[in-house]
C-alpha cells in the first residue's frame, strides 16, 4: 500500500508541479498547492507567495489552486456591494456576515500583491499553464525511461523465429529481419508489433521490413501483407508467426538512449489512445477497466512478486510503473472532455482563434456538467474495482 501511495504521489505532483510551475513563470497567483483531497492534515501558508502547501486526508489526486481560475474576480464587485448595505439589511453587514476562509483569501489576492489573476492573462499563458501538467506528465515517464533503458536496455523488434503455415510465413519473412512499420505506424520495439496486432488482429495488415543482404552487407528493405486468414488467437492477442528474441539489446550512445527512451513513452500513449478506441467502439469489457484500488493492488503485487530479486530490480520495475501511469494521465487528461486539461484548452484555443472568450457561466456550467459525469463514472470504476476484486 505504502509503495502504492508513492508511486501515485509523484504521478500526480509532477502534473500539478507542472501547472503550478507556469503559473508563476506566468505571474498568476496560487491560492493553494495540495496533495490529495478532502480535510487537510498538513499545512503551511508562504508568506512571500501566499500559497499554502496542503497535505489532504484521501491520498488520490491533488490540485494547484490559482487565483481568478474560475473568475474569482466576481468577488469583488458583488461583496462590495454587499458591504455597502446598512447592517442587517437582507442579512448582509459588518455584524451579520460572516466571511468565509475563501473569502478572506480572495480578498488577500486581490490586490496583486501574490500575483496576478488567472483569467487577466493573454490566452497563450493560459494555454502554457493549463497544458503544463500533461505535459510534465510525458516529461517525467521520459525521465524515468531513461533510467530504465539506460538499466534493462530495450527490446529490438528483429524476428526469431517464424513459425511455419502461419502469416509471417505465407508473407515471406524470414528469421533476422527487422520489423519497422506495421499498419500506419512506425515500429521501434517489439511491443509496438504486438500491440497493433492486438488491436487491429481481425483484419489483413500491411508490413514494412529490413533484411541483411548477407554478400552486400547493406540492409535491404521489403513490404508484405499479413494475411489474417492465417492468424492464430493466444493469450487475448492475434498472432501472425512471427517470435521475437526474448532478451533486450543495451543503448550504445547516448541518442540511442534518448531515442529508445522516447520509444518507451510513445508505446504506452499508443497503448491508451488504442484501448480509448476500442471503449468507443463498445468492444472493452467492464473487467478490463481499471480503476484507483486495482490500480494499487496492481503495484502491490508488482512489488511483491519482484521483491526476491532485489531492491534494484524492485527500484526499477517501480520506475516503469510511473512510466506507464504517468503517459496514462498525461494522455487522459489530455481528451478534449469538459472539466479535464483537454476541455479547458478546447475553451482556450477558441477564444485565442476567435479573439473572443466563451461566457463563463457557460464554460463553467459545462464544466461543472463534465465533472459530474466523471464522478458518476468514478462511482462506476470503484464499484467495478471492488466488484472484480470480492
Amino acid at each position: 500500500m505504502i509503495m502504492a501511495l508513492l508511486v501515485l504521489s509523484v504521478i500526480v505532483l509532477f502534473h500539478e508541479f507542472g501547472h503550478f510551475l507556469l503559473a508563476r513563470v506566468n505571474g498568476i497567483g496560487v491560492i493553494e498547492f495540495s496533495l490529495g483531497f478532502g480535510p487537510r492534515l498538513l499545512t503551511w501558508k508562504s508568506k512571500k507567495s501566499g500559497t499554502r502547501y496542503s497535505l489532504k486526508l484521501i491520498p488520490f489526486g491533488g490540485s494547484c489552486a490559482m487565483y481568478g481560475e474560475f473568475d474569482d474576480e466576481d468577488y469583488d464587485e458583488e461583496d462590495e456591494r454587499a458591504e455597502q448595505l446598512p447592517s442587517g439589511a437582507m442579512g448582509y453587514g459588518p455584524e451579520m456576515r460572516k466571511i468565509s476562509e475563501e473569502e478572506e483569501i480572495r480578498k488577500e489576492f486581490a490586490d496583486g500583491k501574490y500575483g496576478d489573476s488567472f483569467f487577466t492573462k493573454s490566452p497563450l499563458a493560459r494555454i502554457s499553464v493549463v497544458a503544463a501538467g500533461p505535459i510534465f506528465n510525458f516529461i517525467l515517464a521520459f525521465v524515468f525511461s531513461i533510467v530504465v533503458v539506460s538499466w534493462a536496455g530495450y527490446d529490438y523488434p528483429e524476428v526469431a523465429e517464424i513459425v511455419e503455415g502461419n502469416a509471417a510465413e505465407m508473407a515471406g519473412l524470414q528469421q533476422g529481419d527487422v520489423i519497422t512499420k506495421i499498419g500506419n505506424r512506425n515500429v521501434m520495439v517489439t511491443r509496438d508489433v504486438l500491440l497493433y496486432m492486438t488491436f487491429n488482429g481481425n483484419e489483413d495488415i500491411p508490413v514494412q521490413y529490413k533484411r541483411l543482404n548477407e554478400t552486400t552487407g547493406e540492409w535491404e528493405k521489403y513490404e508484405a501483407v499479413l494475411d489474417s486468414d492465417y492468424y492464430y488467437y493466444q493469450n487475448g492477442r492475434y498472432l501472425s508467426g512471427m517470435n521475437f528474441f526474448g532478451y533486450r539489446s543495451g543503448a550504445d550512445s547516448i541518442v540511442s538512449l534518448l531515442k529508445y527512451s522516447a520509444a518507451e513513452v510513445r508505446y504506452t500513449v499508443y497503448s491508451v489512445i488504442d484501448s480509448l478506441a476500442e471503449m468507443v467502439r463498445g468492444q472493452v469489457r467492464k473487467d478490463d477497466i481499471a480503476g484507483p484500488i486495482r490500480i494499487v493492488t496492481m503495484i502491490d503485487d508488482t512489488v511483491e512478486e519482484v521483491s526476491p530479486y532485489g531492491p534494484v530490480v524492485v527500484f526499477m520495475n517501480v520506475l516503469n510503473l510511473i512510466i506507464m501511469f504517468s503517459a496514462n494521465l498525461g494522455v487522459m487528461n489530455l481528451l478534449p472532455f469538459p472539466a479535464l486539461d483537454g476541455g479547458r484548452l478546447v475553451f482556450l484555443f477558441w477564444e485565442l482563434i476567435t479573439r473572443k472568450p466563451v461566457n463563463q457561466r457557460i464554460e463553467n456550467a459545462i464544466n461543472l456538467a463534465g465533472m459530474t459525469l466523471l464522478m458518476a463514472l468514478m462511482v462506476f470504476v470503484l464499484f467495478n474495482d471492488l466488484t472484480f476484486l470480492f
